[in-house]
């Protein structure tokens, strides 16, 4: 939110600079991100003076052109050339003077001396656009008889520097999302640091109602969604530009003026966080506002020109026939004021936080007054801030406030009452801090003392601070202006010794893996656990009737909660290849969850809901490019499936012990999964199909593996590592060439072998696959190495031809397997 320096010190005195007030702000919870001065006119009207034109002739090679002389109050008179139709002389004009800087947006260009025509011109006689006073072009500006050549024009336009403060906000401070919310909070500090401070706001003592010509009723049939609803009318206004000042003002924090009606309302919701509306009159049908809802599915017209449908739970104003606006999110098309308008109705509520959130989530909108309203604004300045906006109304649009102010409302609004324990403060904070700082903190912060004990104090905190109910969270607040840096830090640690469990095994070995996996070339990568729900339409893998769904999501793209890493990893990879970025390895560590409908239970809310937590490795692109050493290589799915297994043998699993078998499914377009032999999945990987990569304009092959770390972690918790001597046996390789049928694969040839001989085989390696010439119809050859090797002694030819023919046998009976 943008804070302006200036505006700030019209609600509190203080002389910090602005980098100290940034600083001040920061240390009390009110980060402050940037300070940056800016001016009401980009340039400031720098070398911009006011002159006399003393002559004016017309330009003897053109027809549209003069040549004048302008006095600019010191020195020669200078020759300008001027291409407007109204220049004459007499005049006083605004002269861009050599050197000058105009600026048109962000686009910039210097005035130079130059000729035109034939014609010496060192100057340049402006209009209102061309210094960015205004917008008319159709001539020059023409300024009163009495005005003193030579004048700087940033004088005579009272242009003045300020500085605005980039305040982040956090979604609990509601309080603070003006500028008298911040002043408040800053009063406090000074207070607390010992510099001299007061904290005013503009008086209202001056409303009075001057007739009561326009009456128009107030009736709120939904008091949950809307506890205060106040309005007032003022009669005769003229619509048009705001003076200077108000636009000055706007302009200074991002917010574009336009008109005195409006922008009287925009300054109020940025001065005082009360948003307000202000209807025409003439548009409220019967005289008549009604806060109500509308039936499911109404038709409303909102100011961007969209038709909306809208909700049973959506709170509206409406006039005798019609809705006219969403309450408290987004006005209707015809309901705001307009160059026609002559009598106004002020609106100002206080709407159900929950209700405006809700609404405005539903229908996708966020406005400076849902921003507020759904944190909670303060329910006492309702009456205040309407009062002012009247006033204002009659000062800056004329007219005459013709109505009682109509005040509507269930309840007046209640302080909260905390009691707060000096134990349980130095306790929390950490120090011993005295009692009577601690009645200045709150006191400084509105909080009334309505009862004083030797152990502590009974408070009435404010209704704005909505984060303020608990004993705790006035503490925070003490701690906050008291000062974060004023609490020492101890230098003795008070800790008690846990035994390491699950989770800590579970962290250690995901920074194992996370280093193995860096030392091979991958990024880690953090993608947002919420997601698109069209991701996952038409597939069976991850059914979209198992999403979980959120009730008020930001957006569309980001409605639910992940059921794979996959996507997430793809967008990573279409954003960096995007950007010329194509070679990737990725890793991601992250929970994935899942609704099962069949397991609804009334008497258990969060049945139906589960979670596990993945990893997920993405592979694309080149495995090896511009290479001096190296001719460039592709990555393949094979070097994908080095990787898992890398990670599984990491871990202590024993890869001959895991079943791992062909997987058919509409994620990959040819892939694997290992399972337990209990049949628990711990991976599968292979090639992402085509149609999931157009989706994501991903040109390249992407190679994905999915790990259940959930499973991984039980799969080895009776993995114990041991360790052996190097045998002193030297160990024997065979190789044998096998014919086979096309669809055996190599995993089988593997099992067989090592059920076949448990101890002394020790490897099983293919390194050669043929099909073809001279080979059966529908048979391929493997070229296999077997390697052996006892642990105890030197092994004979006798013991390698036994296992050897025992082994080829298996492989005749069960593969139908022939040798070469």
């Amino acid at each position: 939110m943008n804070i302006s320096y200036n505006w700030l010190k019209e609600y509190v005195n203080f002389d910090l600079t602005p980098d100290e007030t940034a600083a001040a702000l920061t240390s009390i919870g009110l980060e402050t991100g940037g300070v940056e001065e800016v001016q009401t006119v980009k340039g400031g009207l720098e070398g911009l003076v006011i002159g006399e034109v003393l002559t004016c002739v017309e330009h003897p090679n053109s027809d549209h052109l003069h040549i004048t002389t302008v006095n600019l109050g010191e020195g020669e008179p200078v020759q300008i050339v001027c291409g407007a139709p109204n220049v004459a002389a007499g005049q006083k004009v605004v002269v861009a003077t050599l050197g000058t800087k105009l600026y048109d947006g962000d686009e910039c260009f210097t005035i130079k001396k130059s000729k035109i025509r034939g014609v010496e011109s060192t100057g340049m006689i402006c209009a209102e656009d061309e210094i960015g006073i205004g917008t008319d072009h159709a001539g020059i500006i023409v300024l009163p008889e009495d005005v003193v050549p030579g004048t700087l024009a940033k004088d005579y336009y009272n242009i003045k520097s300020d500085y605005v403060l980039e305040v982040d906000i956090t979604p609990n401070r509601a309080d603070a999302c003006s500028h008298y919310g911040v002043a408040r909070d800053l009063y406090a500090y000074l207070i607390q640091n010992g510099r001299q401070a007061t904290l005013q706001r503009p008086s209202v003592d001056d409303f009075t109602v001057e007739n009561r010509d326009l009456n128009i009723e107030v009736k709120v049939e939904n008091t949950e969604a809307c506890p205060h609803y106040a309005g007032v009318t003022v009669k005769g206004v003229t619509v048009k530009e705001s003076p200077e000042w108000l636009q000055n003002k706007l302009r200074l924090i991002g917010v574009r003026p336009i008109n005195n009606v409006v922008d009287i309302t925009n300054y109020i919701v940025h001065a005082f966080g009360q948003p307000l509306h202000c209807f025409d009159a003439a548009k409220i049908k019967g005289n008549e506002v009604i806060v109500k809802t509308m039936p499911e599915g109404t038709p409303f017209v909102t100011l961007d020109e969209v038709e909306r449908k809208l909700s049973d739970r959506d709170l509206m104003i409406c006039n005798k026939e019609e809705a006219m606006c969403i309450a408290g999110v987004f006005g209707g098309l015809d309901s705001g004021s307009t160059e026609a308008t002559t009598d106004v109705f002020i609106e100002s509520a206080y709407f159900h936080p929950t209700w405006v959130r809700k609404t405005a989530r539903r229908h996708g909108l966020n406005t400076d007054a849902s921003f507020r309203f759904e944190r909670g604004i303060d329910p006492n300045g309702v009456i205040y801030c309407l009062k002012l906006a009247a006033m204002m109304v009659k000062e800056l649009a004329g007219g005459t406030i013709s109505s009682d102010i109509k005040d509507v409302y269930t309840t007046p609004a209640q302080d909260f009452i905390v009691d707060l324990a000096y134990a349980k403060v130095n306790s929390l904070v950490g120090k011993v801090i005295p009692v009577e700082t601690i009645k200045s903190i709150v006191t400084s912060l509105e909080m009334k003392i309505t009862n004083e004990t030797a152990e502590g104090l009974t408070l009435a905190v404010p209704p704005y601070r909505v984060d303020v109910q608990r004993d705790c969270d006035v503490i925070e607040d003490i701690l906050r202006i008291y000062g974060y840096n004023n609490v020492e830090i101890p230098s003795t640690l008070k800790s008690s010794l846990t035994t390491k469990g699950e989770h800590d095994k579970s962290n250690k070995l995901q920074n194992l893996v996370a280093e193995q996996l860096v030392g091979c070339g991958f990024n880690e990568i953090l993608n947002n656990s919420l997601t698109r729900a069209a991701y996952y339409d038409g597939l069976d893998t991850y059914p979209s009737n198992r999403l979980v769904m959120l009730l008020n999501p930001l957006s569309a793209d980001l409605n639910a909660m992940r059921q794979t890493l996959l996507f997430g990893g793809l967008e990573s990879i279409a954003y960096n290849t995007n950007r010329k970025n194509a070679d990737l390895k990725f890793f991601e560590f992250g929970n994935c969850y899942y609704f099962d409908g069949d397991k609804k239970n009334e008497e258990k809310v969060l049945a139906p809901y589960s979670e596990d937590y993945h990893l997920g490795l993405w592979v694309t692109g080149k495995k090896v490019s511009n290479s001096w050493a190296h001719a460039d290589e592709n990555s393949s799915v094979y070097e994908l499936k080095a990787y898992v297994e890398n990670i599984l043998k990491r871990l202590g699993l024993d890869l001959h012990n895991l079943v791992v078998g062909n997987l058919t499914d509409d994620v990959f377009a040819a892939a694997l999964s290992v399972n337990t032999k209990g049949g628990k999945r711990l991976a599968s990987f292979g090639v992402v199909t085509k149609k999931l990569l157009k989706a994501f304009d991903i040109d390249n092959e992407v190679y994905f593996a999915d790990l259940n770390w959930k499973e991984l972690m039980k799969a080895i918790r009776s993995v114990k590592i041991s360790y052996r001597e190097i045998s002193k046996f030297p160990a024997v390789k065979r190789d044998l060439a096998l014919l086979l049928d096309k669809n055996v694969q190599f995993a089988e040839i593997e099992k067989i072998a090592y059920d076949t001989e448990k101890k002394l085989l020790k490897e099983v390696e293919l390194f050669d696959v043929y099909e073809g010439k001279n080979l059966e119809a529908g048979k391929k050859s493997y070229a296999v190495s077997f390697l052996l090797q006892d642990e105890n002694q030197t092994l004979n030819d006798k013991m390698i031809d036994k296992i050897m023919s025992k082994l080829v046998k298996n492989l005749e009976d069960k593969l139908g397997a022939k040798l070469r």
